[in-house]
């Protein structure tokens, strides 16, 4: 079982910044991927960054230039600059690891306001 915990969420006026940051733990034999995904009001969840194992990255094309992630070890991290307020949502960290299993943290909140 590996076990991720997210941080950094948080309220936050458009234009502004905030970086999300989450841990995995656990028995972790091999991480294939990490990533965000979010959810917003009313909406399904979506892909915002992975960064594979060779650090290949993919960005929805609703943040490319806005949003960076970045990983370290068991460790990935989002920076989020020029917020807009349709980035609101709860955001999820995930890892596809130990022979392509995916796991999921519990979300953390963005609220971007206008």
């Amino acid at each position: 079982q590996v076990y991720l915990v997210e941080s950094g969420g948080g309220l936050v006026q458009a234009g502004g910044s905030l970086r999300l940051s989450c841990a995995a733990s656990g028995i972790i034999f091999r991480i294939n991927r990490m990533g965000w995904y979010r959810q917003a009001p009313g909406k399904q969840r979506e892909l915002v960054a992975t960064i594979t194992s060779g650090d290949s990255l993919n960005y929805a094309d609703s943040v490319k230039g806005r949003f960076t992630i970045s990983r370290d070890n068991a460790k990935v991290y989002l920076q989020m600059n020029s917020l807009k307020p349709e980035d609101t949502g709860v955001y999820y960290c995930n890892t596809n690891s130990n022979g392509g299993v995916d796991f999921w943290g519990k979300g953390t909140l963005v609220t971007v306001s206008s």
